[in-house]
């Protein structure tokens, strides 16, 4: 009985330490005060009564009652078994601890068996298991805790067109995305990039589906301008994101596709799973060896029609397209225009400027020039090409240009050889715009 009553003292004191200290109690009496006996009842409380009496006793003092806190009672009596201490944060937090910890063994990651489409196989992941990452996130910060998270999967479709230096791709669908909403769903799009180098001139994105974890878009966007040697050095990045109207879009996962698996002319079809891959500048310095090529790619590329009308004996200048400008305004996009000149200048009517495109990087003009010329003098001009930056109140700024001429070489000479050879024939060619193909006598007016 009496080991019970101490085992509740020791516990109450360990419970209640926030009440008020009370001196120990002797070490030869228990913790719990023990009523007297009846037969020496009568001394102690003739002592208690009689103060000046104490100190003149010979024998020990009587033990006096232990005071228990209005805390420890209600300890004892509502917590009658043994008392555990309370959690710590590093209980529930292990990165907290002042110590080292032994980090858990990794999880196994298993692959699903691949889904073919068309004869093209694409891996998915099952729920809570991915593939591991290696790089920062760009637009969002990456969270440790989604190491195992099912971000869902992406379906599209991918066809390249060497005829017309297109790259088509249909994006699909996409299930079982992670809800990013307060209301458990998301507003989900797609946005694509050509690494290395994305920018605002190489982006493509589909509209905007509203609560839904399973988007269904078949909508087919087109990179114009591609060419052979692009698809053997590029790679497609394609980006789920969440729309929010209130704050920055969240990212939610991206697929990458390296161009050079897919051939000409071949519709290949992927289901891929969406992964937390980092989008960091990474890919912007896998080519620093080709700096000299991707400062041309960064002027962007024009698509030119030449074709000489025997009949009229006029050359006939075809301004299509535009593709992956140069940014030149504060707003991450252009207001472009095109200039041509035939030179040795002919005046007034070897000038000629198409409408302005306002706040695009990838204009389409689609503007068709013409120059009263015989076959024999044509030989010996050059036509300038030049794509301007078109701004209010100020000097228009200079993007780019080209040169095709008897002096030019590369594809620019072929260009015009073919197009003095196939008479009457409209020959169409892609030219990547440099900075040294600045008009040699004009001013950006």
């Amino acid at each position: 009985m009496c080991s019970w009553k101490c085992k509740f003292s020791t516990e109450s004191r360990f419970t209640v330490h926030m009440s008020v200290s009370k001196p120990p109690p002797p070490p030869s009496t228990s913790h719990l005060a023990i009523p007297p006996s009846s037969s020496s009842s009568s001394t102690p409380s003739s002592s208690a009564s009689s103060p000046s009496a104490t100190p003149h006793s010979t024998g020990p003092p009587p033990p006096s009652p232990v005071k228990i806190s209005m805390q420890e009672h209600f300890a004892i009596n509502v917590c009658p078994g043994p008392i555990l201490p309370i959690p710590q944060i590093s209980d529930f937090f292990p990165r907290f601890h002042d110590y080292p910890c032994t980090p858990p063994p990794p999880r196994e990651k298993k692959i699903l068996k691949e889904e073919t489409f068309n004869g093209e196989t694409g891996g998915g992941y099952k729920d809570g298991e991915r593939r591991g990452e290696n790089d920062g996130d760009r637009e969002e910060v990456v969270d440790s805790d989604d190491d195992d998270t099912y971000l869902g999967t992406l379906e599209f479709s991918l066809l390249f067109d060497q005829e017309n230096n297109c790259l088509h791709c249909t994006i699909h669908k996409a299930k079982g995305l992670k809800a990013m909403d307060s209301n458990g769903l998301a507003d989900p799009y797609v946005k694509l990039h050509l690494l290395p180098g994305a920018s605002k001139a190489n982006k493509l994105r589909t509209k905007t589906l509203k609560n839904t974890l399973n988007p269904v878009w078949n909508e087919t966007l087109v990179y114009h301008g591609i060419t052979a040697a692009d698809m053997t050095t590029k790679t497609l990045r394609l980006c789920v994101c969440d729309m929010d109207r209130l704050g920055r879009n969240e990212f939610i996962g991206e697929v990458r596709v390296a161009l050079k698996k897919l051939k000409e002319g071949e519709n290949k079809r992927y289901n891929m799973g969406l992964e937390r891959i980092a989008q960091n500048k990474e890919t912007n310095n896998q080519t620093v060896e080709q700096g000299a090529v991707v400062a041309e790619e960064e002027r962007g590329r024009i698509l030119v029609s030449l074709c000489y009308n025997t009949e009229k004996g006029c050359l006939l200048v075809g301004i299509i397209r535009c593709a992956h400008l140069a940014a030149m305004d504060s707003n991450g996009y252009s207001d472009p225009f095109v200039k041509i000149i035939l030179q040795p200048d002919m005046g007034k009517k070897s000038k000629y400027k198409t409408t302005v495109k306002k706040k695009t990087l990838n204009p389409e003009f689609n503007e068709e020039f013409s120059y009263e010329v015989s076959l024999d003098q044509l030989a010996k001009k050059t036509l300038e090409i030049s794509v301007w930056d078109y701004d209010l109140g100020m000097s228009n700024d200079f993007i780019g240009g080209v040169e095709l001429g008897i002096n030019a070489n590369g594809q620019r000479l072929r260009h015009w050889f073919e197009c003095l050879k196939n008479k009457g024939k409209k020959v169409e060619y892609w030219h990547t715009l440099t900075q040294q193909g600045a008009p040699s006598s004009d001013k950006a007016d």
